[in-house]
């Protein structure tokens, strides 16, 4: 069923234990005025408390407004706010992550739910050149289910249940096995819900960066947002407008991936489709770093959480792939430190023939992976035409180039969970194609790394 589009905020009340305990309960935007008047007294939190009137918080805020002027930005990184975004697309859903990777929040999984064939967003919402692909994609999605389902029936071992599974757990694994290969035909006009939890300075960023868009969809969101933030931090909002050189910016990104879109080989066109998901590390090390400090790094290293050494820390790591699906870029997009470079560019498509088995007919799933190639194609064209939101075309098998810099502690970490228990079949290739890489620079630590198997949860 279709969900309209609602933007709501959520506030935080304080425990029953911290009430009884006597500890304050503040508004967001009275929680960072409090925090700005702090930094100007040594008198602590008591005294500034002591003067605010509970039963009219607004007043203390603007008395303390009135008396420090720190700057927008300070003030509102002190001003926690949660909101849900609901019947938002899934292409907008990857970008909002894109541009708040350390936000907290969670959005409804392709991977455990089963997306309906009346969720999907029109061009009327999201500026595409048209959107009669959608119907035929979602038809494609619900056969390629059922396909991948028999095959889950006819070769339990390849889904990997571990004896003694729960009846009910079987039915769970067998059916996440069958979502995890058709979800690439889903298009990126399916609707999702999000839920982030940011400062306010953080949610005015957001909205400045999709008013300055170009989309219809993301511009109608940040409206939206700017109203719900209101209710939360009135004052801190002056700046969650269109900036007009952040227009501009993106504007240039968007003209130059125009360019690219349409200089690209046609490998879609002409049947081959599926881009390479190469990947590639560049690792650099400071020079008093030896690599047996690099194993030593890892002495202490017994979860993914664990402690790692100061080398991995002041290691600089770059890592990618050519050409990963959206379906997984959606959580690779959303590790949260360094930076990632995707243009919005489809260079293939792919939708898990390598995975099907000897003795199965494939031809249904070739049938489907050609109309995903001309679907991707179709994206591609638009977007070389000059029409940026013509990305809502492509499904979440169409392929980008995606990489991200951070430090090796941070990368061995997404190594470990992107292969561990419950990770998507190629998350794990992906990752281990990138340890294969990290090996051979250090290759005694092989074994440190808590390399997974992706084995079923």
């Amino acid at each position: 069923m279709s969900t309209p589009l609602r933007v709501t905020h959520v506030a935080l009340t304080s425990t029953p234990d911290a009430r009884a305990a006597g500890r304050p309960e503040l508004t967001p935007e009275l929680l960072s005025a409090t925090g700005a008047r702090y930094s100007r007294s040594i008198d602590g939190l008591d005294v500034i408390l002591s003067k605010i009137d509970p039963s009219d918080m607004d007043a203390a805020v603007d008395r303390i407004f009135k008396f420090v002027d720190y700057g927008h930005a300070s003030i509102a990184d002190m001003a926690p706010v949660a909101m849900f975004l609901d019947g938002i697309s899934m292409w907008l859903a990857y970008h909002i992550w894109s541009l708040v990777p350390t936000a907290g929040g969670q959005e409804s999984s392709t991977r455990y739910i089963r997306i309906a064939n009346d969720t999907l967003l029109g061009a009327d919402v999201t500026g595409a050149s048209d959107s009669s692909h959608a119907s035929d994609a979602m038809d494609i999605y619900n056969q390629a289910l059922a396909y991948w389902e028999g095959i889950a029936e006819q070769f339990p071992a390849l889904v990997r249940i571990p004896q003694g599974t729960p009846t009910k757990a079987v039915a769970r694994i067998r059916r996440n096995y069958a979502f995890d290969r058709a979800r690439y035909f889903l298009p990126v006009t399916a609707q999702t819900n999000m839920m982030l939890v940011m400062s306010a300075r953080g949610w005015v960023g957001l909205i400045q960066q999709l008013l300055a868009s170009g989309l219809a969809e993301a511009e109608q969101v940040a409206a939206v947002m700017r109203d719900e933030l209101a209710l939360v931090t009135p004052r801190l909002i002056r700046h969650a407008r269109l900036v007009d050189g952040i227009a501009a910016g993106i504007r240039a990104n968007q003209v130059e991936v125009s360019k690219r879109a349409g200089v690209i080989p046609n490998d879609l066109a002409s049947g081959f489709g599926e881009a390479r998901d190469t990947a590639f590390v560049d690792i650099d090390v400071p020079a008093d770093v030896t690599d047996a400090a690099m194993t030593s790094a890892f002495a202490f290293h017994d979860n993914r959480y664990g402690f790692v050494g100061d080398a991995l820390r002041r290691t600089s790591v770059r890592f990618g792939w050519e050409a990963v699906t959206m379906a997984e870029l959606r959580d690779l997009n959303r590790h949260r430190t360094g930076n990632k470079h995707c243009p919005m560019l489809p260079l293939g498509f792919y939708c898990a023939l390598d995975e099907v088995p000897a003795g199965v007919d494939a031809s249904p799933l070739e049938a489907w992976a050609q109309r995903g190639r001309q679907m991707t194609l179709a994206a591609r064209e638009g977007i070389a035409a000059g029409n940026p939101a013509d990305i809502y075309k492509s499904l979440l098998g169409s392929q980008f180039f995606f990489e991200h810099t951070t430090t090796a502690d941070k990368f061995i970490y997404e190594a470990e969970l992107r292969t561990g228990t419950g990770a998507h079949y190629k998350y794990a290739k992906h990752l281990h194609d990138c340890l294969e890489h990290w090996y051979k620079r250090f290759p005694e630590t092989k074994g440190l790394v808590l390399e997974g198997t992706a084995e079923p949860e």
